[in-house]
């Protein structure tokens, strides 16, 4: 059974359809890379995965649970979405971490304040904490966890924000252009983690403009263009033998800029 299955997703903004029936589905362990022109429906899939926006059709299903089917408003509560939405984890184009907290404190924010909402802070307050810490050595931050954000490098504050989105155990992580707003000297370090994520089976979601990346790293990956999947496949197939002449062009564009 896949973990995630995606059919036939729309989403509308005033006259303009963004997505035009989206379906795919991944495997455990699976790294999806996603691939495009700007305004080609990529970010707006991922914040219909993540609940922050609303499809106008299609389902959305987890390792075989309906999370959402437009067709049937029992899915469509909102008392229900903050729940659905930890089955997902996204790491945004910009960091927006908490310039009060430290990165540690950003890392711990979420589950601290769900297991308040519990009442279970302080049966997990310290398990929480390790957890943390072992993510900040992973990353490769473990002498910057009392650092501020405005205390980090750009690289660095997107390494906080990965581990941020991990300690909540999510089935599936998601990041929007990750190094969309690094310098290119930093993008490498973000790089390295999320290739090392996938190193260790994490089933992963990431909408990219690094090409070489998306080829490397991923499983399958899938190209968009105006709202719609105009070819998915193995990464080294498509980019060495894209079979749609949309996909042709496009590849084309990045070989050669």
């Amino acid at each position: 059974m896949p973990i995630l299955e995606v059919k036939d997703l729309r989403k509308t903004f005033g006259r303009i359809e963004v997505l035009k029936g989206i379906d795919f589905s991944l495997e455990h362990g699976e790294a999806l890379s996603v691939i495009g022109s700007s305004g080609s429906g990529k970010t707006t899939l991922l914040r219909c995965l993540n609940f922050l926006e609303r499809p106008d059709s299609g389902s959305i299903a987890v390792k075989g649970e309906v999370l959402l089917d437009c067709a049937d408003p029992s899915t469509l509560r909102e008392s229900q979405i903050r729940r659905k939405r930890l089955h997902f984890g996204l790491v945004f184009q910009q960091f927006n971490l908490f310039p009060q907290y430290t990165a540690l404190d950003n890392v711990m924010l979420a589950p601290r304040l769900l297991a308040k909402e519990n009442n279970t802070w302080d049966t997990v307050r310290h398990k929480v904490h390790d957890e943390a810490v072992e993510l900040f050595r992973q990353i490769g931050l473990s002498d910057r966890m009392n650092n501020y954000p405005h205390q980090l490098s750009g690289g660095q504050q997107q390494r906080v924000a990965i581990a941020r989105a991990l300690i909540m155990h999510p089935d599936i992580l998601c990041f929007d252009e990750p190094t969309s707003a690094l310098d290119p000297e930093l993008t490498g370090e973000v790089l390295r983690v999320i290739r090392g994520l996938s190193e260790q089976d994490t089933t992963m979601i990431i909408v990219t403009h690094e090409m070489e990346f998306a080829r490397d790293v991923a499983d399958k990956v899938i190209f968009m263009d105006g709202g719609r999947i105009c070819e998915q496949g193995d990464p080294r197939e498509v980019f060495s033998n894209p079979k749609e002449e949309r996909t042709k062009q496009f590849l084309s564009r990045y070989s050669h800029s």
